[in-house]
């Protein structure tokens, strides 16, 4: 069955998709949401029409599949439907929209301003937090040579869709988004959200988005991305083979899931100070995890810490062992 007919849409829900969005600031909406993800408080700013107002083109916009809302707190994001799906719609009349309308181009500006706003919120909390941040950091292997051992562990294939979950800043997501179509990053903390919105919106990165989320209970489709991470995150958590059992379960057959975590260590002031469940984990323990959610390790390693740190830092790689069997099944038939 080929895409296009996979995305075809009944001709009831095509007609209330474009009846949905045959409208001028509903139009707008989509243009505006096209380039990040806002919410209503934040397209009142722009638009500069009312929250009831604006709210009504939402919910009818929502309805007709156009765009998503999702809660973070007490606040409701909005973005651009999915792709394969009637968000596909949305994405073709902003194509087709001229980008130098006066009217456009306004909105646009209006959103600079918002975006702003958002990065000076951002480095605001970054800047009453850094020094304990650096501190940390100092700790433990340098961030360069982490990240190029998370990307040399994921490079052997190609990744369509990334999740990040417990994303912080979203480095991660900035890390790979050369490389993949979609990028969705989770965390608890909104405060961390606000600085990887604010980290994505600077480096341009709209295929790529940020929400609030639960990683023992992850509301995303089975089946739905080719590589999860889970970086410096389960040293928080009182129970990681669960936070990795839900990893698993929505990867894609062939799928692959890396971990990536303190070694042992002794440094009882992370667990006093800043909330560290776990002091570091032995590669056997997450090896075990992995193998117990089904998966099929294919590559641990642990990076020494450098001249002045103190703890070392471990990956794991493992795969959904589906793509065998599918593999298997190609070549019986």
């Amino acid at each position: 069955m080929s895409e296009t007919h996979e995305r075809r849409i009944p001709f009831p829900a095509l007609t209330a998709t474009l009846k949905a969005a045959a409208e001028a600031t509903r139009l707008r909406i989509l243009m505006l949401l096209s380039q990040t993800e806002l919410t209503v408080s934040e397209l009142t700013a722009i638009l500069r029409q009312s929250q009831p107002r604006l709210s009504r083109h939402l919910r009818l916009l929502a309805e007709a599949g156009l765009v998503e809302r999702f809660r973070e707190g007490a606040w409701a994001f909005f973005r651009l439907g999915e792709r394969g799906s009637t968000g596909d719609i949305a994405r073709i009349l902003i194509d087709w929209a001229e980008a130098d309308d006066p009217v456009i181009t306004r909105d646009r500006e209006r959103l600079a301003g918002v975006r702003q706003a958002r990065a000076a919120a951002a480095q605001n909390y970054f800047r009453r937090h850094a020094a304990e941040w650096d501190r940390i950091r100092q700790l433990h292997v340098a961030d360069a040579a982490v990240e190029a051992a998370v990307r040399a562990a994921l490079a052997d294939k190609p990744i369509r869709s990334l999740l990040d979950l417990g994303t912080g800043t979203g480095r991660m997501l900035e890390l790979f988004a050369a490389d993949i179509e979609r990028g969705i990053g989770l965390d608890l903390s909104l405060e961390m959200l606000a600085l990887a919105r604010a980290r994505l919106d600077r480096a341009g990165l709209q295929h790529c988005s940020v929400r609030h989320g639960d990683i023992y209970d992850l509301a995303l489709p089975r089946n739905s991305f080719d590589a999860v991470i889970i970086h410096q995150v389960l040293h928080f958590l009182d129970d990681g083979a669960r936070a990795i059992r839900e990893a698993a379960g929505v990867l894609r057959p062939g799928g692959r899931l890396l971990v990536v975590d303190f070694a042992p260590h002794d440094l009882e002031f992370l667990r006093e100070q800043h909330a560290h469940r776990r002091l570091g984990f032995a590669a056997e323990t997450v090896t075990q995890w992995l193998e117990a959610a089904g998966l099929d390790m294919r590559r641990q390693e642990t990076l020494p810490p450098g001249p002045q740190g103190k703890i070392a830092v471990s990956l794991w790689l493992a795969r959904d062992p589906r793509v065998l069997l599918a593999s298997s099944s190609r070549e019986v038939a």
